[in-house]
């Protein structure tokens, strides 16, 4: 297992592929882990250098006392790559890594080559959604994560992948209900405040944007604002819930792959 130290705690990253090859960045969603990403790990490390990591409050990764903020994880991003002597790489993130992936194109846009933000919007959700789960989670602890693991196999996948893929939707799910309940909560916060509605149109880089279909927590409509006010940026939806990296396996892979690849 690997780390880099920040200056506050841990961070725990993978890296899988040539040592030569572009360094693709993959940042993982509220509620899991990296290895919310290893499907995408075999097809991925054909052409590129793969750098996952568990964000702060998740997986392996520190826990220091919320809230957070988007741009104090993009910051982190900034100190891992940094600490591995990495100067710029492609950036791919879902959901909550797909905000912190739209503030480092806003902010950081000179230490990213390209940037796919996956199932994301400019803003998530609004405090009505946020609060009541941050207070449960801070209240109840482990057993508010066991409940939200039990109720996110519908937000996360369409019912006929999760009655197909039992297996595969048990063991992204099971990443929820092993998230420390104080940096779940912390990232919520995170995500609640993060507004990017007004700053979308200063990224200057090639973008994709995807989205699922069926993806009730942040819908295509979410991608295709962020493609509209975005110069030049691509979109693409596969028939996929909130996980379209999971859910859409192979074809996700492959157009991430195309948008990377093309010249």
């Amino acid at each position: 297992m690997a780390f880099v130290q920040l200056a506050d705690g841990e961070l725990h990253y993978q890296l899988d592929g040539p040592v030569d090859a572009p360094v693709l960045v993959l940042s993982n969603s509220l509620g899991t882990d990296l290895h919310m990403w290893d499907a995408q790990i075999p097809a991925f490390t054909e052409h590129l250098r793969v750098l996952r990591f568990d964000t702060r409050g998740h997986g392996q990764s520190l826990v220091t006392p919320g809230p957070y903020s988007i741009e104090q994880l993009g910051r982190d991003v900034l100190g891992l790559l940094d600490a591995l002597h990495i100067k710029r790489a492609h950036f791919c993130g879902l959901s909550m890594g797909g905000l912190i992936g739209q503030w480092l194109g806003i902010n950081a846009g000179h230490r990213l080559h390209k940037l796919i933000v996956c199932n994301t919007a400019a803003k998530i959700g609004d405090p009505s959604v946020w609060n009541p789960r941050i207070e449960t989670v801070l209240r109840d602890g482990p057993a508010a994560m066991v409940a939200l693991r039990d109720a996110s196999i519908a937000r996360w996948f369409t019912p006929d992948f999760s009655a197909a893929n039992p297996a595969a939707a048990k063991n992204i799910t099971d990443m929820l209900a092993a998230t420390s309940p104080e940096g779940y909560a912390a990232n919520c916060a995170a995500v609640r405040d993060a507004d990017f509605r007004e700053q979308l149109a200063s990224i200057n880089l090639p973008l994709l944007v995807i989205a699922g279909t069926e993806d009730a927590v942040t819908p295509p409509s979410g991608g295709h604002f962020i493609q509209e006010h975005v110069r030049g940026a691509e979109y693409a939806e596969f028939h996929a819930a909130h996980l379209s990296n999971v859910q859409a396996g192979a074809a996700f892979s492959d157009r991430v792959l195309a948008f990377l690849n093309a010249q």
